[in-house]
């Protein structure tokens, strides 16, 4: 991927849960509340817990996915990598458009909310908001999500106010300011159970938030944790603010008022609040309500512009669109999506967006279960989610029917304009990117085990996905360098006899079958062509009945001849650093990840020059592991460190997260235990996090 079509990993948790959240809270909380509650009347906030119980599923598969595929485009890159580019396509276009509607739904809450202050008209100042959205995230996602963390700050402070006042005043109160609750509740299914589950439908808008968390999964550090912890946070925080919030609304304002209102919530304010001055409760929910619909349309154009970002990298839509600008943010899809926006404001009215924003969710929800179901399908030994959906497949077929029935209740206007839109992404697929793509979809891998073709360049692209993700928390990779053999070959060293020769040392060493162990090494596998890199080899095994990985490092100077085929021309390449990974046949992902981290290793600039050059086993390995999570200590008399000569290692105090994992004495390396007496002259290895390790060079820098 070229670095001009790169997006920079910026994005930590708390940035996921305010992104979430913040878009949740916006229309959700202060706009739709009144307009919902026409459909099934004061039990409207159960409406809002049952949509939230309902985005479960789809919140399941978005996080798997999200964590396998980190990749900017979200619900597009799921789907076309999955069922296709012709889906991608509908899906990119479908969730684009959600998206840009939400948003626009949520800026025109800003006007609407604005009223109170100005004499001004509501769609002028959603368009004005709109421009300053678009400035905004032209500058760069970090600097988006800061102001984004401050509204949400600022917004759960003044919501948890309004709560625990609401609730007191509704619970615990007596006299002429108790609320009405009896009357306002009365009767509370107005259109029964029909009316409920409408209901749900048209308030699933509010929780899309959570899909906006896998449009940027590219731009957040650690995706395999941050992703489905940030997306859950944000989904409990929202659901019970929003069924404590409505159930107060709906105690405090007149039913019929209630459902006229298109704000909600300033209204309740004017009830509550009374202990401060003036109308300075209402100006402060106002102000909330402001920061919630700013930190909608900020999160709605960063994670919308990422779809025609993402669809232009991968040819579906004009080259122009995957281009990032100095500030590492796509200008031309900011621009485009922020044109969209101020046409949706203009053309559609409250209500009309907010449908339409939610049938085309509900139809992207139900492909992406789908597309879980096809990825676990597939078999693709690559897709490696650091999150896995529980329930599976249960779960995604459980999310498909709930999508099916809301889509029912949604209207046939909304469902027709959906087909719509599905048509013109049909059309666009045939008439523009048809000839310009060559991919196919995960369900091919699926349709390979019943004899039809697979996409193979699919098996690649999410090996450079693992690679970029790198090694997960309690993968053994610094253990397995640390433990593992270096040889040295003699000049004239031909390939079959090296592999011949390290699978007997690895025979002997693990008491294994070394005929199998050959065969496994000679075999290709579908991401070998992921594995090429000139003067280097990466040999793999799998062997059932070992408990952890095992590596054989072979420095060959001047270098071994490697037969290689393609097809049907045979060559030789010049190997002068292989390495030998054998790992446990079960653990496939492991061994991945392992080979994964090998190559972001063996892709460092003059590698073999610098791995030929070294003169011991131990610099070898130190040059294997070195980042920012090792040092190495010399043991000389009248240092800081002279303290540990004579010791055994277990009396020497070091942080909890260092661990010694090499000593060389005497020109010979080995992994210590905690009974190993170190001497005077030892050389140390420590690991550990860079924390502590950058505390303990301070300590003996210019000793060692």
């Amino acid at each position: 991927m070229a670095k001009k079509e790169k997006l920079k990993k910026e994005l930590g948790l708390f940035d996921v849960f305010s992104i979430s959240t913040g878009a949740m809270f916006s229309s959700g909380f202060f706009l739709l509340p009144g307009l919902a509650s026409q459909y099934t009347g004061p039990s409207v906030f159960i409406g809002y817990l049952v949509a939230g119980l309902l985005i479960l599923p789809a919140m399941f598969s978005i996080a798997e996915i999200s964590t396998a595929l980190p990749r900017s485009g979200g619900a597009y890159f799921f789907l076309d990598r999955s069922l296709g580019p012709l889906i991608g396509t509908i899906g990119g276009l479908g969730t684009y458009l959600a998206l840009v509607f939400k948003t626009a739904f949520a800026i025109v809450g800003i006007g609407a909310y604005a009223a109170f202050f100005w004499e001004v008209p509501v769609k002028t100042i959603a368009i004005a908001a709109t421009f300053f959205f678009m400035g905004l995230n032209l500058i760069g996602a970090k600097k988006t999500s800061r102001l984004q963390n401050f509204f949400v700050i600022f917004l759960l402070v003044v919501l948890g106010t309004f709560l625990v006042e609401g609730l007191y005043r509704i619970f615990f109160t007596e006299g002429i300011d108790k609320p009405g609750v009896n009357s306002h509740f009365e009767p509370f299914f107005t259109h029964g159970f029909e009316g409920l589950i409408t209901t749900a439908g048209f308030v699933f808008v509010s929780y899309l938030g959570l899909t906006k968390i896998a449009s940027v999964a590219e731009e957040i550090k650690n995706p395999e944790r941050n992703i489905p912890l940030g997306m859950l946070l944000s989904l409990v925080v929202t659901a019970t603010i929003y069924v404590l919030g409505v159930f107060v609304m709906v105690s405090l304002i007149n039913p019929a008022e209630f459902a006229e209102d298109l704000a909600p919530a300033a209204t309740a304010a004017e009830h509550l609040f009374k202990w401060l001055p003036g109308d300075l409760g209402t100006y402060l929910m106002i102000g909330a309500a402001m920061a919630a619909f700013a930190s909608t349309g900020n999160a709605g154009l960063l994670s919308s512009s990422r779809y025609p970002f993402a669809m232009g990298r991968d040819k579906l839509f004009p080259p122009m669109f995957s281009k990032v600008g100095k500030s590492g943010s796509p200008i031309s899809s900011i621009l485009l999506t922020t044109a969209l926006v101020i046409t949706f404001i203009l053309v559609f009215s409250e209500e009309g967006i907010a449908k339409l924003a939610s049938t085309f969710n509900l139809i992207i929800f139900m492909l992406i279960n789908f597309a879980v179901i096809v990825f676990r399908k597939s078999s693709i030994e690559s897709y490696d989610p650091g999150f896995k959906s529980p329930f599976y497949p249960g779960m995604q077929v459980v999310g498909i029917f709930i999508s099916l029935v809301l889509i029912v209740y949604m209207g046939w206007m909304s469902i027709l304009f959906s087909g719509l839109i599905v048509f013109l992404a049909v059309v666009w697929y045939n008439y523009y990117a048809r000839g310009k793509v060559k991919r196919e979809g995960a369900i091919f891998h699926w349709f390979a085990l019943l004899g039809k073709h697979q996409h193979v360049e699919l098996e690649n692209e999410f090996m450079t996905i693992l690679k970029e993700k790198g090694l997960r928390q309690g993968d053994p990779f610094d253990a397995t360098i640390i433990n593992s053999k270096i040889i040295n070959t003699q000049p004239g060293q031909d390939f079959d006899g090296l592999v011949e020769q390290v699978a007997d040392s690895l025979s002997r060493q693990m008491d294994l079958d070394k005929a199998v162990l050959i065969k496994e090494f000679q075999t290709l596998s579908a991401i070998d062509s992921a594995l090429l890199i000139p003067e280097i080899s990466i040999q793999y095994a799998r062997y059932d009945g070992i408990a952890e990985p095992t590596l054989h490092i072979v420095l060959a100077n001047p270098g071994v001849a490697k037969p290689v085929e393609k097809g049907d021309i045979q060559s030789v390449d010049h190997i002068r650093v292989f390495f030998f990974l054998v790992n446990p046949a079960k653990e496939i992902r492991l061994q991945l990840r392992m080979l994964s981290r090998l190559m972001n290793i063996v892709e460092r600039d003059d590698f073999v020059e610098s791995m030929i050059a070294q003169s011991n086993e131990r610099e070898i390995k130190e040059y294997l592991l070195h980042n920012e999570r090792f040092i190495t200590v010399r043991l000389l008399k009248d240092t800081t460190q002279a303290d540990m000569i004579g010791k055994q290692l277990k009396d020497i105090k070091f942080p909890a997260d260092v661990l010694v994992a090499i000593v060389e004495r005497d020109g010979r390396s080995f992994a210590p235990h905690g009974f190993t007496v170190l001497q005077e002259n030892d050389v140390l290895t420590i690991i550990g996090e860079p924390r502590s390790i950058k505390q303990m060079f301070d300590f003996y820098m210019g000793t060692a």
